[in-house]
């Protein structure tokens, strides 16, 4: 393994220029070849305390989680206990008799009947319906944070949230586009329901202990509080500020009797641990002799599933042309030099996370490359320009590992 020390200087140097800028508080970065790690890290996990962002900073990944939650069903499949096909409501009855919006920023009364049964691949590849709802400005949005709760940290109990996500109507008939959404967050409900037990507990036991990800969960032990990222994000004039919540999606401190965790978003790890669960996507479904998934499942999950003439909601989630979305990740179908989520091999698969965390394992070159960072910025801030200097900050990350692995 290399450390920091041993990487080309243009990679650190390009990180800290963004750091510099004060568009970032900091950034773990990892690429992997052949059992080698090479970790660079810039700036600071609490700049308040004047400490740097290390190895082991332990990171908020956010959307980063559906993959994890994504392989955890798919274990469910290769057991038999379900079916891609299944509809959901065998096992949550709540969803038997769904209505659906003429419009999605229509009136919450103006729905017709679901013409099919949502299922579990509608779940995995985001065409059940539903949606997230700050992407809207119709009565959902206000529908999905009275009933729901914060995205990632919630005080409604699993049950009932499921009970209350099944009376909100859903924006699109299932499987008929890709509304990426909440789907992740019930299917890992479903997941804990079918194994009559918490999430966490599920993912602990079928993955982070037989891949030895051993600082990945819902919670981080009171012992580990000092490897944490602050969180930070920006004003409204873009000066970087430390931030205690963000929008109401995530609470300061998750208690430790909260019983809602968000398969869609609530995972927290390391650049290493992460490491172990992508690797798992450059070989057969396994990873150092502990099997996941059968090879075949694998390959159906990296296969992309979306018809050429379903939309994806919303746009610039940068699906198509060119890259696809199997079940729970993201595939490259073309390549190309000038987009950062296409610039891997044909088969590379990714998924980035809202808070500038990023992933991607392209099989046919037997890479992985990751970026970890804490840019709690929201969608209106976003679209005045601000805090985009993180996706700057991947995008160099990015093009300076592949020029480093592929010279020439």
């Amino acid at each position: 393994m290399s450390t920091d020390t041993e990487v080309k200087p243009d990679v650190k140097a390009q990180l800290q220029k963004v750091v510099d800028a004060g568009q970032l508080a900091g950034a773990a970065t990892l690429v992997w070849r052949s059992g080698e790690a090479r970790i660079v890290c810039a700036g600071c996990r609490d700049i308040e305390a004047n400490l740097p962002v290390e190895r082991d900073t332990i990171f908020r990944v956010a959307s980063m989680t559906k993959p994890i939650t994504s392989v955890a069903a798919l274990m469910l499949v290769d057991e038999g206990r379900i079916a891609l096909a299944d509809p959901i409501s065998r096992y949550a009855p709540e969803f038997s008799h769904m209505s659906v919006l003429l419009s999605p920023n229509g009136g919450l009364d103006e729905t017709v009947p679901a013409e099919l049964p949502i299922t579990f691949e509608d779940l995995l590849t985001h065409r059940a319906g539903f949606t997230y709802g700050d992407f809207h400005r119709g009565p959902i949005a206000q529908a999905y944070r009275e009933a729901l709760g914060g995205d990632i940290d919630s005080d409604i109990a699993p049950d009932d949230w499921i009970a209350r996500l099944a009376k909100l109507p859903l924006v699109g008939q299932p499987g008929s586009a890709m509304f990426y959404g909440r789907s992740t967050d019930l299917l890992g409900l479903l997941i804990a329901r079918i194994e009559r037990d918490t999430l966490g507990a599920v993912m602990k036991r079928r993955i982070f202990d037989p891949l030895g990800m051993k600082d990945t969960g819902f919670l981080v032990p009171r012992a580990n509080w000092d490897r944490r990222s602050a969180a930070y994000g920006f004003d409204e004039a873009g000066r970087l500020i430390r931030r205690e919540t963000w929008g109401g999606v995530v609470v300061a401190e998750r208690p430790d009797d909260m019983a809602y965790e968000s398969g869609g978003a609530g995972l927290l790890t390391t650049l290493d641990d992460y490491l172990k669960f992508a690797r798992l996507f450059l070989g057969d479904g396994s990873v150092d002799g502990a099997r996941l998934l059968r090879p075949e499942t694998l390959a159906s999950m990296m296969t992309n599933r979306l018809t050429e003439n379903q939309p994806v909601n919303p746009g610039w989630l940068g699906l198509k042309p060119g890259r696809g979305f199997g079940l729970g990740v993201s595939v490259v179908l073309e390549t190309s030099k000038a987009d950062f989520m296409r610039r891997g091999s044909v088969g590379t698969v990714s998924w980035p996370g809202a808070w500038g965390g990023w992933w991607q394992a392209d099989p046919r070159e037997g890479t992985v490359l990751i970026f970890l960072a804490h840019n709690m910025v929201d969608l209106a801030q976003m679209t005045k320009g601000i805090g985009l200097g993180v996706w700057e900050a991947i995008d160099t990350f990015q093009t300076a590992c592949i020029a480093q692995l592929n010279p020439g």
